[in-house]
């Protein structure tokens, strides 16, 4: 399988045509931005850790029945995956308190929810992806009913499965992005990545934050959270 033109660039990632009309090659970039773009800089070693950690899900959750994009890891940084046109909804779900969410309503970080929470950002940087509801994702064509019942569906079970598995691994899933898209049949599948760029990850005993809020906010040591990640998860 070999790269033909690139149809996209996005702020993590490149994404190529092949010679299959129904697959492309994405190719992971060490570029990490934070608070749409306004904050940029290199996080060394982020697409490997990116690329590997996504398949790894991907195909965990493939065997729990969750359909996803992934065909086959090509290297370090490369990966086929299907074609799929992506619903412009970003998916949030939080298990407990953080980021944004503790801004937005004046609570603390840390507090845990006694069910999870799912909210819906509309995909569009120039606006900032703002959040929508299912009302307005309808009033904008950006998903019908039935897709956004599908989206929830297969969200709250991706949350079931990697709050499980990090548990094992000592890790906290406080919160995670997920990005859905469709196949040329309209199939709805699980897309985009699974990371430290997409998750935040705590260490249970610690709370030591093991993702891309160290970059956000500055505290350093970046790259070894990422690693660390790699290694409990024993890639």
């Amino acid at each position: 399988m070999k790269k033909c033109e690139q149809l996209y660039e996005g702020k993590a990632k490149k994404v190529f045509a092949t010679e299959d009309p129904n697959l492309c090659i994405v190719d992971y970039k060490d570029d990490a931005t934070a608070f749409n773009g306004q904050k940029k800089g290199t996080i060394v070693g982020k697409g490997v850790v990116n690329n590997r950690m996504s398949n790894c899900m991907f195909q965990l959750l493939e065997k729990q029945g969750v359909d996803t994009h992934f065909v086959e890891e090509l290297s370090d940084r490369e990966t086929v995956v299907k074609k799929v046109e992506i619903v412009p909804l970003e998916v949030i779900i939080r298990n407990i308190s953080a980021g944004s969410f503790a801004k937005r309503f004046g609570v603390e970080e840390g507090i845990e929810f006694a069910q999870p929470t799912i909210e819906f950002s509309y995909k569009n940087d120039d606006l900032g992806d703002p959040l929508i509801n299912d009302y307005h994702a309808l009033a904008l064509n950006l998903a019908t009913q039935e897709e956004i019942d599908t989206i929830k569906k297969m969200a709250f079970k991706v949350n079931e499965v990697m709050k499980e598995y990090f548990k094992q691994l000592n890790v906290i899933l406080v919160d995670f992005k997920l990005e859905f898209g469709k196949t040329p049949d309209g199939k709805i599948i699980l897309a985009d990545e699974i990371s430290p760029d997409t998750c935040r990850f705590w260490d249970a005993d610690t709370k030591e934050k093991l993702d891309k809020d160290r970059f956000r906010r500055d505290m350093g040591g970046v790259e070894e959270a990422y690693a660390e990640m790699m290694k409990r998860i024993g890639l």
